[in-house]
């Protein structure tokens, strides 16, 4: 029995904003319900370009071009303190929108994406000097269609335009003629998924310093449901995601848990890993197509930046503790459970109070909390409020009420164990896993002991029950017995094995809601 660790992150951004316009779901119903309105008059006008996502603050923190602190330093509003353009970061890049289209058409492998023949020669010339993209992975890249023959498709069979430049550079094709589940729209959500998953698989491998062969179990636990009318959301997208990124040795599968689907995703790897099932475990998530724009509606209102155009991806590799890598705790797992109760109180003591007290830690004992990390830009002008900073205040509210720091301590407690929203309102992506990566640096750099993440999930969209969800665990340095203010102990060998299976057995639960 050993214990789990993370090796590597990787955070990935595609830039899509023709795709977000016409398939995003905000703007894709707009037009669907009132054709060509003055809203979509305006959007493309309110959408950050590349250059400016490219030199977002935020953007650069979720891909490792800034540090946290570096954010929080920079004036506000952050579209108005703009950085020089970077594509790549530590962690990742923020891809182009035509080299991301030109990715789906690599990660297609039944034909579905139809490239125009100039668009096609253009994205391999700038797809062939990607950094990690070799000829497996080029030689899939299609020679491209003749504008006619993507016009017969659109027109009359089935498949949806895709945009670069304001044009039509190529179309995405039904799967079926009758089964939804395998029209355009959904396949083209799946595909840019996949693209997304491929992305953040790849630089994790190289972030890591693995090798494809290397991984043998890949989790996906992004939103998107794949399968067809007999089997609707079977999967794989795992596996179909490590065929492409050369895995030839991994297998996989999917998690799905809304936003929550992140964490168990990688607590279940974690504990796949400790139990000695598995030694490489790659835990991967492409983006939701259908969430850009998302709230662009209340930004266009308002006369300000529509910044939802970028998809977040990432991905993590998880491997046995080697004494130099954060240690994931697997024996203070946080569980919403079922009858835990739904009000906020109720939420953050299940997920972050009883974990804590789990291994003798009080509130403070926790450099920083990783809840929901939307960026505020976004959600405030659409009325959600400052998300992180709402868990913050709960936190520091539990915390009072435990007797664990005065009232007058609230915002200091904010200040010193919060951190400012920088993911994408991608719904899977922002909660508390994008933190994973610079905590995990800090901690390999003595300037951090332990963090922890937290994902929540609306169980309610589903249709299915009102309850919500969340999960939730602690990242520290790899010591036998961390000690907090608080106290702390070690774990011996029985403590490690009733640890994995109380973790399996929640996630179990968990993943039968």
């Amino acid at each position: 029995m050993t214990r789990a660790a993370v090796k590597g992150t990787a955070y990935c951004l595609g830039y899509a904003s023709e795709l977000g316009y016409w398939y995003g779901n905000t703007p894709y119903t707009e037009r669907v319900e009132h054709g060509e309105s003055e809203f979509l008059k305006k959007l493309p006008g309110a959408a950050q370009s590349f250059a400016e996502a490219s030199g977002y603050p935020p953007n650069l923190v979720f891909t490792g071009s800034m540090t946290i602190k570096e954010l929080e330093a920079c004036g506000q509003p952050w579209y108005e303190n703009l950085r020089g353009g970077t594509r790549y970061g530590r962690y990742g890049e923020i891809m182009p929108e035509d080299e991301f289209i030109g990715l789906m058409d690599i990660c297609d492998v039944f034909d579905l994406i139809w490239l125009e023949r100039t668009f096609a020669e253009s994205v391999r010339s700038k797809l062939e000097r990607h950094p990690l993209l070799g000829g497996g992975q080029l030689n899939r890249l299609e020679a491209g269609h003749d504008a006619g023959e993507i016009s017969a498709e659109t027109d009359g069979a089935g498949a949806l335009p895709l945009y670069f430049g304001g044009r039509v550079i190529g179309c995405c094709r039904k799967g079926h003629d009758i089964d939804h589940n395998l029209s355009a729209h959904v396949l083209l959500e799946n595909l840019v998924c996949k693209a997304g998953g491929v992305l953040s698989l790849l630089h994790l491998i190289k972030n890591s310093g693995a090798a494809p062969e290397d991984i043998e179990f890949v989790i996906e636990c992004s939103e998107e449901a794949v399968g067809d009318v007999n089997q609707r959301g079977g999967g794989n997208m795992a596996k179909a995601v490590a065929e492409i990124a050369g895995c030839v040795n991994s297998t996989g599968c999917d998690v799905r848990g809304f936003c929550a689907a992140p964490v168990d995703a990688i607590i279940l790897a974690s504990s796949l890993v400790a139990a000695g099932v598995r030694k490489n475990v790659a835990v991967v998530a492409g983006g939701s197509l259908q969430k850009l724009f998302m709230n662009s509606r209340d930004h266009v209102r308002k006369d300000l930046p529509a910044l939802e155009n970028c998809l977040g991806n990432f991905a993590a590799l998880i491997v046995p503790q080697d004494g130099v890598n954060p240690e994931i705790r697997l024996d203070a797992v946080g569980s919403h459970t079922v009858g835990a109760g739904s009000s906020p109180q109720a939420i953050t003591t299940a997920l972050v109070y009883e974990p804590l007290q789990k291994i003798g830690l009080g509130f403070a004992d926790i450099d920083k909390y990783a809840p929901e990390l939307h960026i505020p830009e976004i959600t405030m002008p659409a009325g959600a409020g400052n998300v992180p900073e709402s868990n913050y205040k709960m936190i520091a509210a539990l915390a009072v009420m435990k007797k664990q720091l005065e009232k007058s301590g609230i915002q200091g407690f904010i200040l010193e164990h919060g951190l400012p929203g920088f993911a994408h309102t991608q719904g899977h992506i922002p909660s508390g896993v994008p933190f994973l990566g610079h905590a995990a640096d800090a901690i390999r750099a003595g300037e951090m002991t332990r963090a922890m993440i937290i994902g929540k999930g609306s169980l309610f969209l589903g249709r299915l029950t009102n309850l919500a969800d969340g999960l939730s665990f602690i990242v520290e340095k790899p010591e036998g017995a961390v000690s907090g203010a608080s106290g702390g102990s070690s774990m011996t060998r029985e403590d490690v094995k009733a640890a994995v299976l109380d973790a399996l057995s929640e996630l179990a639960l968990s993943l039968r809601k």
